[in-house]
Order: structure tokens, then sequence, then C-alpha cells
């Protein structure tokens, strides 16, 4: 069943993204003064009181798109209309009501939904004595607020819940897993979000830097529920043109560390850049478990073939042998559900549980095929193993000396983990503790809090 759906509407500039945030209480759509930042609907699941509903954040109406977006803008802004079940009706109430508000105000009369009328920006008690204007929209007493210093979310929310439509106790967001989908421009993310969703979910353009926020969309493949979360296209902090991109990448950072896996896309077209490998790295960096996606396969006019494809990726990016890739091509939707399909595997490869015992039999057959390293004198060596969590795997280490265990012997450690156990194609934590041999008893069975 539909979750309730709120969609916040209003000119350019009169904080709906920051009233958004402030509802959901997530750091979610861009909060910038420029106008025109947000354009594609951004979405975020919440409840209040017992209630589950999506709220819907939109680009302004009326907008002149500086990269010409604006009939895109407009789409996703009258798609949000449709799906709505309760309006949230923005205006600047420091600015007073504009010819703008004025116009939004009568296209809103034409749609049959609760609307409320939400006065944002009410800094000061100075500023409520303007609130008399606002009546004049015909929509009611204005409800104040400052998004901004976060007052008012309570009275709005109160308000909201009385029109939302009644729904069972029991719905929830219950998608199964967050795929993030990352990479530089253009290679074709939003396309993918699209193919997926089986709609034009989010705007695609040949202009590069189109997509701004960090984009949840709830699609269901195969029978399964994922969330996949659309990225801007990444591009050297040097060249930043200003906050508003500073920002986009700051969210699809954001976003590699809140998803369950992640998709590296490339464009096949194209070499794999430095930039391409510094944002192999940072998925490194954080475990989360990926896929080396090649987009516009059916665009490969070289001959070069999977296996000699997949052999130059594997030497250009340093430490991600592990990561399954797959060839696809998000116009003609090659290999798109196998993707989906693999996803779901490797999240499932991340939540295996190693028993202690059989975990420490692998380690001492690790060991003694390649000992641990000696220095000065003094050899590594591994009293007792346990796994902590999942997803990622993470193994404790109780050892001698955590110093003789240099990065490239925990390397091969991990490697011959994933080789014995059946998660082959993701990373693994290890972690290291100094205990005495004597000390191994007490050890066992211990769960350290700060892996908890």
């Amino acid at each position: 069943m539909k979750l309730p759906t709120v969609a916040i509407v209003g000119r350019p500039n009169v904080g709906k993204s920051t009233l958004f945030n402030m509802l959901v209480r997530q750091r979610i759509a861009i909060e910038e003064p420029t106008a025109g930042v947000t354009r594609d609907r951004i979405s975020a699941t919440f409840s209040y009181e017992g209630k589950t509903c999506e709220m819907l954040d939109t680009g302004g109406m009326g907008i002149e798109d500086s990269m010409g977006l604006s009939k895109e803008v407009e789409s996703q802004i009258s798609a949000a209309l449709a799906l709505a079940d309760v309006l949230l009706f923005v205006v600047d109430i420091k600015m007073g009501v504009t010819p703008l508000d004025e116009l939004v105000a009568q296209r809103l009369r034409k749609i049959q939904l609760p609307v409320l009328l939400v006065a944002n920006k009410c800094d000061s008690r100075s500023e409520e004595i303007k609130v008399g204007d606002i009546f004049r929209l015909g929509f009611g007493e204005p409800i104040l607020c400052s998004a901004k210093q976060r007052y008012g979310r309570y009275e709005i929310l109160d308000v909201l819940m009385k029109h939302l439509p009644e729904t069972p106790d029991a719905i929830v967001d219950d998608t199964e897993i967050k795929l993030a989908i990352v990479g530089k421009r253009n290679v074709g993310k939003s396309s993918l979000v699209n193919a997926l969703a089986k709609e034009d979910r989010v705007i695609v353009s040949e202009i590069a830097g189109t997509t701004r926020d960090a984009i949840d969309v709830r699609v269901e493949v195969d029978g399964k529920k994922l969330t996949v979360i659309d990225t801007a296209g990444i591009r050297k902090k040097g060249k930043m043109a200003d906050s508003i991109e500073f920002f986009s990448f700051d969210r699809a950072r954001r976003s590699i560390r809140r998803a369950d896996v992640v998709l590296l896309m490339f464009d096949c077209t194209e070499e794999i850049s430095r930039l391409d490998r510094q944002l192999a790295e940072e998925i490194v960096d954080t475990k989360t478990p990926c896929i080396v996606t090649l987009n516009k396969w059916d665009l490969n006019q070289s001959g070069v073939s999977v296996e000699k494809f997949s052999e130059y990726v594997k030497r250009t990016l340093k430490g991600f042998d592990y990561a399954p890739m797959s060839f696809i091509s998000a116009k003609t939707r090659l290999n798109l559900v196998q993707t989906i399909r693999l996803a779901f595997d490797l999240y499932e490869q991340a939540g295996v549980r190693v028993g202690t015992g059989e975990l420490n039999r692998a380690i001492e057959a690790i060991t003694i095929q390649r000992s641990p390293p000696n220095k000065g004198g003094k050899q590594g060596r591994v009293y007792y193993s346990t796994q902590v969590s999942v997803r990622p795997p993470t193994f404790l280490m109780f050892v001698n000396r955590p110093n003789l265990f240099d990065a490239n012997y925990l390397r091969y450690v991990e490697r011959s983990l994933r080789a014995q156990f059946p998660f082959p194609e993701i990373p693994l934590n290890i972690f290291l503790k100094s205990a005495h041999k004597d000390h191994k008893q007490r050890h066992q069975g211990v769960l350290l809090d700060e892996f908890e």
C-alpha cells in the first residue's frame, strides 16, 4: 500500500528545502540561499505520533533554471502534485506575498487536495505582524515557522497529521536494501535510476551537473524492494564552481556511508581517470560492498571483450580486486536486473557470521601457510580470533604485538578469509588487540563495547 504523501511547494527561495530537512529531521536536501538549487523531487520517509508518511521536496514553481532545465523541473513538480495527498504551500513572511506567490496560489486552487499554508522565515516576533498580508492567498490562517531556527515543526506536523488519509498502522518503509549509485558526471547515474524506477523519476540531461542532491527513489526489482540513491556527479574539488557543488559532493560521500551496497559507475567509452580511482579509494575506506558498473556497454565500438576490459579495470583500481563487475546499458536495460540481483547477493554476503571455532581453525591454517612478520627478532603470533559484527563482517584478532602485523599481512589474511568463507566479493574489517598467551581463555567469547 502506498504511503501517505506530502509535497512541499512554493516559488523559488522561500526555504522549502530547509523546511523539508527540519520536518524529516535529516540533512537530505541542500540548503542554499541561491534560487533554483532543487531540481528533482527529493523524498524521505518519516514517522510522527505513530503515523508514517513520505515527504517530497520540489523545485521552485516559476523558476528560470540557469541550465535551461525549467521544463524538466516543472515536470518533477507536476509529478509531486500528482502523488501528493496533502500540500504544504510555503511563502516567505519577510518578503510578503509576491506576484509569483499569487500565481502559485492560483494553480493550487485548481487541485482538489488539502493545502496548508506555511509562513516561513518568521525569525522574530517583529515578523509576525506581517502575517495579515498572507491571508489574502485564500488558504486560511498560515502556520508560522522558522525552518532555519527549527521553530514551528510540531505546529506544522500536528495540523498535517489531521489531514493525512487514514491508513493501517502497519504501513512502514519496507525497502530491503539501500543502493547508492556514484561516479563522475555524465556516466549515466540518473538514467539508471529512471530505468530501474520505470519512470522519469529524476532529471536526465546531457548537461553536466544536472543532479545536485542525493535523491532516494524506492523501486521494486524481481519482487524485491530497494531504495536507490542517485547522487551528484563527482568532480575535482579544485574545479567546484560554487558551494552548491561542494554540498553535492558532500551528499554523495554521505550516501556511500549510509548505503548497504554501492554501484561505482563508469562510462565504458572513456578511460578510468585519477578522480575515478580516488572515488574507488573512498568506497574501499568505508568497507561498503561495491559493484564496479560499466555503463554504456551498448556503445562499445572498440571490440574490447568483457575479459580484457575486466583486466584493465583490475589493474587500474588498486585494492578493489574483490569487487564484482557488471557491464550494463541503462538506455537499453542490458543486465539491469542481473546487477540488482548481484547487489542483493553482496548484501547477503555482508551478513554472514562465522563460528568462532571455525574461524580460529581457519586463522591457524592461514598463519601456518604464511607466518606473521618477524621484526627485530620478534615473531608475530595470533592467540585467538572472533567475529564481532556483520555488514561488514568485522573480526578481532588477539595478538602478541599489533605493530608486527603490517598492512600487507592483514590484506593477505583478508584475502584468505574471503577465499574460505561465503563472502568472496565483499570487504572485511580486521582489528588487532594486544594480548598475552596466558590470557587466551579470558578473551574467548568477549564482545568489546566498541564493536557492538
